[in-house]
């Protein structure tokens, strides 16, 4: 009885009560224990310790990136459960409750990779699918930082040609937002494309493979929006129906506030509106030859009104529905993502600033996409996704975008957006280049990692807890390793040209060709144009 109390109260001091408690459980933290998991948007707060002092609610909020509801442990335990989670670590006592479903908690090994190894297995095995293989084996190429709401066909194969020109791979181009009529009328826009089909075949013709921007989202009082709502197709609010004089439709569809306006949500829930989406996205790959889909939004917050759908769903659940379009197309890219570990599609982390302190987030946050289950990952876009960043091109930091550039460079992916050669002087603008062509060289390699991900769920790139656990590696953040071999330490920090660098034990090679005894940490010598990394040899 005292146990269920002292549980009731904590819970409360926690702000951690549901409206109903499936389950709920407390971990006391061991004093060298490390947690991770659940939100990759917050990776850079990892790992979690007995001293940290945090709270995290699933439900409804991915923070704008991938979401699991996972928390693994540096001494093998683990935590999974089907549906949302709430956690709180204070005052060493890890508490975890859950409104829907059971939670799952045990010990598997005691280490890092052995229970990531369980929960991968039996939570979120992998399929054997991959994404599309020219998304790792050469770079990507976004037009929304160059285009921004003006996606044009004559600007588009500028940008294009422009790659090609100066000398990059060409590899997938994705078309960003507004290149449509309107949300939901997923056609080219007459005024900004005169030969949709023709630009496309321009595009094959350079080496491109082709995606397009797309969302759930239909534009309201539109013409496709009243068909969807005469047919019942998009998520209604909390009335459900409407007695309106004149009204097409007695279905009331809800109005969400997204960050484009206030808009429709088809309904996918609804098996006729998810055949509705594909039909169209099909018709994009049959009548203009495109070749794949940039899934945005889907995010769980969209989904937290008091809404009605076809099926009975949590707003986690439209997350995972959204998501579950892309599986059709191997050729997809997902920024927002609920339990899709282990499933073949890409995942980039949410648009970062064009600043320091969000370029050192990126290898933390990859890191927790990994130690999630995520191992199709994309590191955002070169030197920060926020467009604002370079409307005046004053204020950009041209080192800041070479050394973003080599923190992608041995990624699984890499995208650039903003065009190096407008914003650099040619000596920068050469070291993104040579790092656009060092991940073209270790293409074939990406690409054998990703398909033993298939296989095994083991993420590309890891943690060095993960890669090597046991060795007191747990609160590394700057440095990551690509499968288990190679060592990779960019710099992330303005002005820095040395750096130490952590080596396990045994024999490893420097990306200059010195050797080096692990099982300790050396200080090298990184120049801008230097992107440091070490391969096992022995």
């Amino acid at each position: 009885m005292k146990g269920k109390i002292l549980l009731i109260l904590l819970l409360c001091a926690c702000n951690l009560v549901f409206s109903q408690i499936k389950d709920s459980i407390n971990i006391e933290i061991g004093k060298t224990e490390y947690w991770w998991g659940g939100i990759s948007a917050l990776g850079y707060q990892t790992p979690y310790t007995i001293n940290s002092e945090m709270e995290i609610d699933l439900y409804g909020d991915n923070k704008g990136n991938q979401a699991q509801p996972l928390l693994l442990s540096s001494k093998g335990r683990y935590i999974w459960c089907e549906g949302p989670i709430k956690y709180r670590i204070s005052n060493g006592i890890l508490t975890v409750i859950s409104g829907n479903d059971k939670i799952q908690f045990g010990t598997a090994g005691t280490n890092l990779r052995s229970a990531y190894e369980f929960v991968s297995k039996n939570y979120f095995p992998s399929n054997g699918k991959i994404p599309d293989e020219l998304l790792f084996t050469h770079p990507q190429y976004n037009t929304w930082i160059e285009l921004m709401y003006d996606q044009n066909e004559d600007d588009i194969l500028k940008y294009a040609e422009s790659i090609i020109a100066r000398g990059y791979p060409p590899g997938v181009i994705m078309i960003d937002d507004n290149w449509q009529e309107d949300y939901g009328t997923w056609e080219f826009s007459a005024k900004r494309f005169k030969d949709p089909k023709a630009m496309i075949e321009k595009l094959h013709g350079m080496g491109f493979k082709v995606m397009m921007w797309v969302c759930p989202f239909v534009s309201a009082d539109s013409q496709v929006f009243r068909k969807l709502a005469a047919d019942g197709l998009l998520l209604l609010d909390g009335d459900g129906t409407q007695e309106i004089l004149w009204a097409n439709t007695k279905n009331k569809a809800a109005v969400i506030r997204w960050w484009n306006g206030a808009s429709a949500c088809l309904d996918l829930s609804n098996p006729k509106a998810k055949n509705w989406f594909y039909e169209r996205l099909d018709h994009l790959m049959d009548a203009y030859g495109v070749d794949g889909f940039k899934f945005d939004a889907g995010d769980a917050q969209f989904y937290t009104g008091e809404l009605r759908s076809f099926k009975e769903s949590i707003p986690n659940d439209h997350t995972q529905y959204f998501a579950e379009i892309g599986l059709r197309y191997p050729l997809n890219e997902y920024r927002a993502s609920w339990k899709m570990a282990g499933m073949p599609l890409a995942q980039r982390l949410r648009d970062k600033g064009h600043n320091w302190e969000d370029l050192q987030k990126l290898i933390p946050d990859q890191m927790s996409q990994s130690v999630m289950g995520y191992a199709y990952t994309c590191p955002d876009m070169i030197g920060g996704g926020e467009y604002q960043s370079f409307l005046n091109t004053a204020t950009i930091d041209e080192e800041l975008i070479v050394r973003s550039a080599q923190v992608h460079a041995l990624m699984p992916m890499m995208q650039f957006s903003v065009a190096p050669w407008r914003v650099l002087s040619e000596s920068n603008e050469n070291i993104c280049k040579d790092m656009a062509k060092l991940h073209l060289q270790f293409g074939s390699q990406f690409l054998e990692l990703a398909k033993k991900a298939s296989l095994t769920g083991e993420p590309i790139v890891k943690p060095m807890e993960l890669a090597f656990p046991g060795n007191g590696y747990e609160t590394i953040k700057d440095q990551f390793v690509l499968g288990n071999s190679i060592v990779v330490a960019p710099v992330t920090k303005k002005g820095v040209r040395s750096r130490k660098v952590v080596l396990p034990k045994g024999k490893w090679m420097s990306d200059e060709g010195e050797t080096y005894r692990g099982g300790r940490t050396i200080e090298i010598s990184v120049p801008l144009e230097r992107l440091p990394f070490f391969k096992l040899i022995k």
